[in-house]
């Protein structure tokens, strides 16, 4: 019949709206959550990182230091206002933190930075109060905004206007977290000390041998870490953390080094 006919060809209905649930087998790996502990995970807020590559500050309480058990005690912690990142108070639950952000916990006087070990898991790395001042962010795009101000945009979502000239994209520059402003940077070029923050090889740290660009495809860029093995990875992975052997931050047991498994075996026997 008609009816039937005109039932078949409508379009399938989509979902309205953005998705507001994340299953746990769904939830990214370097969260390291158990198969078995719930079917689903929390779903990051939408936020200065990225779904799949930040660490919601539920798991950050409950997961990594403990100080909750539930998710019910992470809300209840979060509403007394003690839980700070990047020196803005938090109460979301969800909220995203990702690499270089700074959780400081004001009743205990304690400072983390979130950043990656030598295998690509979120480490929450406990650092010193002076630390927990500043933190390094990645130049995505530098433009003329409103009126021809220079502007840099950086990889958690801030923007500074009239940056030093000298700054260009891709660059790393240490922005003071009380005041938003750039203090230093550091050039993304060959002898550069960075850490990969995405692929196969994301944790490691090394420094910068050469550069490849290819036409019509991506950038590569060799490095070669402390103790001598060379590796090569995208240049949109690569985030500059130093020159030379000294980096602007201080790294989380492991250093960068990738071990192979042979390395591996002899430390743990």
């Amino acid at each position: 019949s008609a009816s039937s006919a005109s039932y078949f060809a409508s379009p399938v209905t989509m979902a309205r709206g953005p998705k507001k649930h994340l299953k746990r087998l769904n939830a990214p790996k370097h969260w390291m959550l158990d198969k078995l502990g719930g079917v689903f995970a929390p779903k990051p807020s939408p936020g200065p990182h990225k779904q799949r590559e930040c660490l919601p500050l539920c798991l950050i309480l409950r997961n990594r230091l403990k100080y909750a058990l539930t998710y019910k005690e992470v809300t209840t912690i979060l509403m007394q206002r003690v839980v700070k990142v990047d020196g803005k108070i938090r109460m979301d639950k969800c909220f995203p933190c990702g690499i270089m952000d700074v959780v400081s916990i004001e009743k205990t006087n304690e400072h983390f930075r979130l950043i990656y070990d030598n295998k690509g898991r979120f480490v929450v790395h406990r650092i010193e109060a002076i630390e927990a001042q500043y933190k390094l962010c990645k130049v995505k795009s530098k433009k003329l905004g409103d009126k021809g101000v220079p502007c840099v945009g950086l990889h958690d979502g801030r923007t500074i206007r009239y940056p030093d000239p000298v700054i260009k994209e891709n660059d790393t520059v240490l922005v003071d977290i009380a005041t938003n402003k750039i203090s230093e940077s550091i050039k993304f070029d060959v002898g550069a000390l960075c850490m990969i923050t995405g692929g196969r090889n994301a944790g490691r740290v090394g420094v910068i041998q050469r550069r490849e660009k290819h036409m019509g495809s991506f950038e590569i860029v060799h490095l070669k870490d402390a103790a001598g093995q060379e590796f090569a990875t995208r240049g949109t992975n690569v985030f500059a953390i130093g020159t030379g052997n000294k980096p602007l931050i201080s790294l989380p047991k492991g250093k960068g080094i990738k071990l192979s498994i042979v390395d591996e075996m002899a430390k743990k026997a």
